[in-house]
């Protein structure tokens, strides 16, 4: 009897003994899979960090390249708004070049005739002139009526050597000039000094000094004047060829008419 209980208490510690270590090795590999579970889970964690911090790189990357194509839509909007100012304003200096341009032949049909009869009576003016530098001025003339009938030139440049002519007539009203002409003089070809000066007078004298004489326009002939003038117009013609300073001169002059 003693020896059957203390088999059945050997027997029960062994089963306590089995039953402890079965525990130990349950929860021994428990822990085992907890920690491995763990590991798993805490390289899960990493991995999924990585890929938020990838995704996050990649945001901030795309929100910094949203920004710079922002910036340049914004640049083409105000670019745009300045083209679409210009193409107004050059459409309507398209419209206002078009109405010139009709314009144009009307114009030119008006600026011939008026070329015409500036050219006429530029030709009267100087006929009914003193006749000073007359080859010289009726050359011009002669031009302008030779560039008139020419199809090669623009009739703007036409119209420009028309005014260029006045204005070199205009302009022998305010300046002096000396040269050597030949004048007919009782009948007879005579080599003389002219001096123009101005429009107030135009006068000669022989290169001899013995015979001074003046232009009388009214009368259209050359009038021999006193030896009175003979110095005057001496000095005019030395001062207007710079070989003589300039000075008082007396010369013979048109008395004034009604």
């Amino acid at each position: 009897m003693k020896q059957h209980q203390m088999r059945r208490g050997v027997l029960a510690i062994a089963v306590a003994f089995l039953a402890i270590i079965s525990t130990s090795v349950v929860s021994a590999q428990s822990l085992e899979e907890v920690l491995g579970v763990r590991a798993n889970t805490t390289q899960d964690g990493r991995k999924s960090q990585i890929k938020i911090d990838e995704l996050t790189d990649q945001t901030r990357d795309l929100l910094s390249q949203f920004k710079q194509v922002m910036k340049v839509v914004d640049g083409l909007k105000v670019y745009n708004q300045q083209q679409e100012r210009l193409i107004r304003n050059q459409e309507s200096e398209m419209a206002e070049l078009n109405d010139s341009i009709d314009n144009v032949t009307v114009i030119e049909r008006q600026i011939g005739p008026l070329i015409e009869r500036m050219i006429d009576n530029l030709d009267k003016f100087v006929s009914l002139d003193i006749p000073f530098l007359l080859k010289e001025r009726q050359d011009r003339i002669a031009f302008l009526k030779d560039t008139l009938d020419r199809s090669d030139v623009a009739v703007s440049e036409k119209f420009s050597q028309v005014l260029q002519a006045y204005q070199v007539e205009n302009s022998y009203g305010s300046t002096i000039e000396a040269y050597t002409d030949v004048i007919e003089l009782d009948g007879k070809d005579r080599q003389v000094d002219l001096l123009k000066w101005g429009r107030v007078s135009l006068v000669f004298q022989t290169p001899d000094a013995a015979t001074t004489g003046v232009w009388d326009n009214k009368a259209r002939e050359w009038v021999i004047v006193g030896d009175e003038f003979r110095s005057g117009v001496r000095d005019g013609i030395r001062i207007a060829r710079k070989t003589q300073t300039a000075g008082l001169v007396q010369l013979p002059v048109a008395a004034p008419g009604e």
